[in-house]
């Protein structure tokens, strides 16, 4: 059993008089991954949470996609949940998840331009599948399907300032070096389980400048995204709208030879089939 939701494919978006609004992607939309000026069938209530929300047969026109949720109360992001990318770090396979936070103020659109602040430094980028939270959950028993409990998948950007993860500024923390501001890019829809039964079956790539660096299938993750939701959700709530970033495969800059981090005007692009593309300017603060 899956979580119900009104909604396939949702789109946030303004519309050209700057009016938030959501909206259903169909297979009548020329392409997730170039949504701009796109109609689409909207909805009414007060967001993907609520009971009132519900399509209508109004359609409006896509001037600026969002992302997906208006606000995150916490992202969770988790460490080294690839093989290929734990093998390239040099580590050994974990045997917990290994978990890091990200604040609110971290969310950013799909398209927008990311502000990298002049201590953020040895820029990197993680592309990987969030998931987000539907309802509150805690303590999930063996008989409680964690499905039930997700909203959707997108696509997201753990951006990371390596500088700030290296054991003598972090003490093998990894939270400061991904808290800052616009640090987790996502959109650009949010996919229902309805849609995607398996995200493990999913694929996800990124791109610099045009140049591949990542490529993988969603299949490499060490835990996935059931025994995320419950090993989180061990004395704790996880509530609605909480964001699980759930790792990145291998080919990030750190690891290239030498490292290739990211400068100002790099735009990265990152894809997940069957959810889109997102497009992000890495933008250096003076």
């Amino acid at each position: 059993m899956t979580q119900a939701t009104p909604f396939d494919r949702l789109v946030r978006f303004e519309n050209e008089a700057g009016i938030v609004l959501y909206g259903e992607v169909t297979a009548d939309t020329p392409t997730i991954n170039d949504l701009i000026g796109s109609k689409v069938d909207i909805y009414e209530g007060n967001g993907p949470w609520s009971a009132d929300f519900k399509r209508t047969s109004n359609q409006d026109t896509i001037a600026k996609v969002l992302s997906p949720i208006p606000h995150a109360p916490i992202f969770h992001g988790i460490g080294l949940n690839y093989r290929r990318h734990a093998e390239e770090a040099g580590h050994p396979i974990p045997a917990y998840p290994v978990v890091f936070q990200k604040p609110s103020p971290a969310l950013a659109g799909p398209y927008e331009d990311i502000p990298i602040d002049k201590e953020a430094k040895f820029l990197d980028y993680e592309c990987e599948l969030s998931v987000i939270i539907g309802k509150d959950c805690k303590n999930l028993s063996d008989s409680d399907d964690p499905f039930d409990y997700v909203l959707g998948y997108t696509v997201g950007n753990d951006v990371s300032a390596r500088f700030w993860q290296a054991p003598a500024q972090s003490g093998g923390q990894h939270a400061y070096a991904k808290s800052f501001d616009k640090f987790a890019p996502s959109g650009p829809v949010l996919v229902s389980t309805s849609v995607i039964h398996d995200p493990a079956k999913l694929t996800l790539k990124t791109w610099v400048n045009g140049e591949e660096r990542q490529s993988s299938g969603i299949d490499d993750l060490i835990f996935d995204v059931p025994a995320l939701i419950r090993f989180l959700s061990k004395g704790r709530t996880l509530e609605k709208g909480t964001v699980i970033m759930t790792g990145t495969p291998s080919g990030v800059a750190a690891f290239m030879k030498p490292p290739a981090w990211l400068a100002d005007g790099d735009v990265v692009e990152m894809e997940i089939a069957g959810i889109g593309r997102i497009k992000n300017n890495m933008v250096f603060m003076q």
